[in-house]
């Protein structure tokens, strides 16, 4: 699965030292929502990378997570569990960065859209019938 390959979040042009919250978002084929988020502090020369910079105590997770806001989405209705349906089709992964760390998000300063695709080119599909067994069989090119 591609979804779970390293993504690399950096933000750029933040004042020194900045405090800024992340979002991710995605919805499922059902709709439904799922999201997670975090608090970080830019560096001296207003970078941001999640590679290098601890998520600070307050948001979905906290430490040094650099996939930490893929992992820790968590659904908006109780006990609704992430699964994807048709893994030819991509999620559609919304970044926001919100200014400050309060309970509700401050100005948003940026907003990015990120494909999470499941499938690399060239692989196959085989359906697997055997007896009560049923899968499907991913062939690399």
């Amino acid at each position: 699965s591609l979804f779970d390959e390293p993504l690399a979040i950096a933000v750029q042009g933040l004042g020194p030292r900045q405090q800024v919250t992340l979002r991710t978002s995605l919805r499922d084929e059902t709709g439904e929502l799922f999201q997670a988020s975090a608090r970080y502090q830019a560096g001296d020369d207003g970078e941001l990378d999640l590679a290098r910079c601890p998520a600070l105590p307050g948001g979905s997770f906290s430490g040094l997570e650099p996939m930490g806001l893929l992992w820790a989405l968590q659904p908006q209705k109780p006990f609704w569990r992430l699964v994807k349906q048709d893994v030819l089709s991509p999620f559609l992964l919304q970044l926001e960065v919100f200014e400050g760390h309060g309970e509700r998000p401050g100005r948003l300063l940026a907003q990015a859209q990120h494909e999470r695709a499941f499938l690399r080119d060239g692989v196959r599909r085989v359906p697997v019938r055997e007896g009560r067994i049923r899968a499907t069989l991913f062939l690399p090119p």
